[in-house]
């Protein structure tokens, strides 16, 4: 296994989030068109977009949240040497939380369901951070 596969995870979550800003484009290019939207009052304030809009961006702004610390861990436990099978495993986990996350966001946005997926991600990042300290420790 190669130290550099914990990067796999790492550009999954970036095609994730860049997805989604295409995501926004078709979805606001639609309520143009279909005139549910005044472009000046839209250039100034973003809530006048339509609910599926507004869905789409609040998850893009979610994609520059937990991710960063994600990031974060994902260079640390490269940098120390610390990528193993479990850090992969834990990076994978936290990335596809994160797809799971976003399409139930844009989708359904069943709130429950959106809301064990974000704590699901966040004790992955929990056990990635234990798992840095524990190997910058060693």
């Amino acid at each position: 296994m190669q130290a550099t596969s914990i990067f796999w995870p790492v550009l999954t979550q970036i095609a994730l989030t860049l997805c989604m800003f295409i995501v926004l484009g078709m979805r606001k290019a639609k309520a143009v068109k279909a005139g549910e939207v005044n472009r000046k009052e839209a250039a100034l304030n973003n809530q006048v977009w339509p609910n599926e809009v507004i869905q789409v961006s609040n998850n893009i702004a979610n994609q520059f949240e937990t991710p960063v610390l994600f990031y974060a861990l994902c260079g640390l436990l490269y940098a120390s040497n610390g990528v193993g099978y479990l850090a992969i495993s834990l990076a994978w986990a936290y990335a596809l939380s994160r797809v799971f996350h976003a399409f139930v966001h844009v989708g359904s946005n069943y709130v429950p369901t959106r809301m064990r997926l974000f704590m699901l991600g966040c004790l992955i990042l929990i056990a990635m951070t234990i798992l840095a300290a524990v190997n910058l420790l060693s």
